[in-house]
């Protein structure tokens, strides 16, 4: 469950390290710089990304990341 920006950038984390890549081959396909990346990773909160955590646990719900079947 996913409760704040850090839980949030510390679970694409895992997942990026899951699939084996880099930030700079995250950052080439995306087309997100490394810098945005590497502080997303690191729970840097934005004012929407946190506002929009705090709103959907305020309303009851719920943030997971799961993999895609």
């Amino acid at each position: 469950m996913i409760t704040d920006a850090k839980e949030f950038g510390a679970a694409l984390r895992q997942r990026r390290k899951d699939l084996g890549y880099t930030q700079a081959f995250l950052s080439e396909f995306s087309g997100f710089s490394v810098t945005f990346i590497s502080d997303l990773e690191n729970g840097k909160s934005t004012a929407e990304l946190g506002k929009a955590i705090y709103l959907a646990n305020l309303l009851g719900l719920d943030c997971s990341l799961t993999p895609r079947s």
